[in-house]
C-alpha cells in the first residue's frame, strides 16, 4: 500500500509562479500559500508568496522517487534533514490554509490583527509619521478609515491606502 505525503520543496527566488503552473500541468497536487497585498505600486504583485522560496507537494515518493522534483526548472529540490525528505504533517496544512483564510478576511496582511481603536503609525502618503487611531475597512478593501487629532484636538476621519498604515506595537505593561 502506498501513501502520499506532503513535503516542502525549495524553489529559485522569484519562481514560484512558474514551478506552481508546472507542477499543476503535471497533475501534482501542489499547495503555495500565498496572501493578496495591495501594493501602492500599481504594477507591483498583488499576490506575494507566505514562504517565499517555498511550497508543498503531495507526492508517493516511494513512487515517483526521491529525485522527482530535483530536476524541474526553477527548483532547488525537496526540503530534507540529512538525507530523508522532510514530510509535513496534514495537520500544518491544515493549519496553514486556516491562517490564510484569516488574513483573506483581515482584508490582507497590512490590516491582519488590526482591529477598530488600534493605534497605527501613518508610514506613507502626506500624513506620514503621523500616530492615529485605527477605525474601519472601507469597502473594497482598497482603504481604510483611521482618526488623526491633526490641528485641532478633535480627531478628523482621514481615507488611506492600508499599505500606508502599521500597528503599533503595545508596550510591555499597557493594555
Amino acid at each position: 500500500m502506498t501513501t502520499a505525503n506532503w513535503y516542502v520543496l525549495r524553489v529559485k527566488p522569484h519562481k514560484e509562479r512558474p514551478v506552481y503552473r508546472l507542477l499543476k500541468a503535471r497533475e501534482v497536487e501542489v499547495f503555495f500559500p500565498s496572501v493578496k497585498v495591495n501594493p501602492v505600486n500599481p504594477r507591483a504583485a498583488r499576490e506575494r508568496p507566505f514562504f517565499p522560496g517555498y511550497m508543498f507537494v503531495r507526492a508517493d515518493l516511494a513512487e515517483v522517487g526521491q529525485n522527482a522534483f530535483s530536476w524541474l526548472p526553477g527548483v532547488q529540490g525537496l526540503v530534507r534533514f540529512g538525507e530523508q525528505p522532510a514530510m509535513v504533517p496534514e495537520n500544518l496544512i491544515h493549519e496553514i490554509r486556516r491562517r490564510l483564510a484569516e488574513i483573506k478576511q483581515a482584508g490582507g496582511l497590512a490590516l491582519d490583527g488590526l482591529e477598530k481603536g488600534d493605534r497605527v503609525r501613518i508610514v506613507g502618503g502626506p500624513f506620514a509619521g503621523y500616530e492615529a487611531i485605527f477605525d474601519l475597512r472601507l469597502p473594497g478593501q482598497e482603504r481604510v478609515q483611521v482618526l488623526l487629532a491633526f490641528l485641532s484636538r478633535y480627531p478628523q476621519p482621514i481615507k488611506l491606502h492600508p499599505a500606508h498604515i502599521e500597528k503599533i506595537a503595545k508596550k510591555k505593561g499597557n493594555q
